[in-house]
């Protein structure tokens, strides 16, 4: 497998983290973040010398340029954002106004923020992702619940959509990834799926696109998610 050089933001603990360390084993070079500077990740670079850690909150648009600056002339085959809450748990009549703003913030204009600050680091070749969510998907919600993360992780679906848009003859692969329900502090105890069982699956829908311009809204097995 060709190896390369990945750009992980958010990458402390949980999905992040799993990622990181897949594409250490990969031969991968990592720069990845996170927003304190004690954590799993930092633990785990003892023992990977490939793994660089950069101090980020993707709330925040200072630090963002902060990082875009100090990686100005560094290049990347994948760009990857994991970062992203997921609390809130009832409808929107039971979610208070700070609540909902912060996963606006935190799910959907941060990770753009991001992509438009740090996407001209990635080859022509590569691969820009987001990590979505299945319940981001409008055409599936036939339940409802979760109101706030649902519509956080469909305005970042849209957003990415408009950053597509604006960019319709540009090379790179464009990822929104909907990993499935995974038992990590973020997808709680009764998900059905390992963090074991699914990082070998979303590492390698992430490596498939290489090559693939345009923009694709896909499953933990590769399969498109209806919008």
């Amino acid at each position: 497998m060709t190896t390369g050089a990945i750009l992980l933001i958010g990458a402390s603990r949980g999905l992040g983290l799993a990622l990181a360390e897949a594409f250490l084993r990969l031969g991968w070079s990592v720069v990845a973040t996170a927003r304190s500077a004690v954590s799993p990740l930092h633990a785990m670079a003892a023992d990977h010398p490939a793994l660089e850690i950069e101090t980020l909150d993707i709330t925040d648009g200072e630090q963002i340029m902060a990082l875009a600056d100090r990686l100005s002339d560094r290049r990347f085959d994948c760009l990857f954002v994991n970062a992203g809450v997921a609390d809130a748990p009832g409808s929107i009549a039971d979610t208070p106004l700070d609540d909902f703003a912060r996963l606006m913030t935190t799910n959907a204009w941060a990770p753009l923020q991001v992509l438009e600050a740090l996407g001209d680091r990635v080859a022509p070749n590569g691969v820009i992702g987001v990590m979505s969510s299945g319940q981001g998907s409008i055409a599936n919600n036939r339940g409802g619940g979760v109101d706030a993360y649902r519509a956080s992780k469909a305005a970042l679906n849209m957003l990415m959509r408009c950053y597509a848009a604006r960019r319709a003859d540009d090379s790179h692969a464009l990822l929104l990834l909907a990993p499935g329900w995974i038992r990590t502090d973020l997808g709680g105890p009764d998900a059905p799926y390992t963090i074991e069982d699914s990082i070998p699956k979303l590492v390698e829908v992430i490596l498939a696109q290489r090559g693939r311009p345009g923009l694709r809204y896909l499953d933990r097995d590769g399969q498109s998610v209806p919008w």
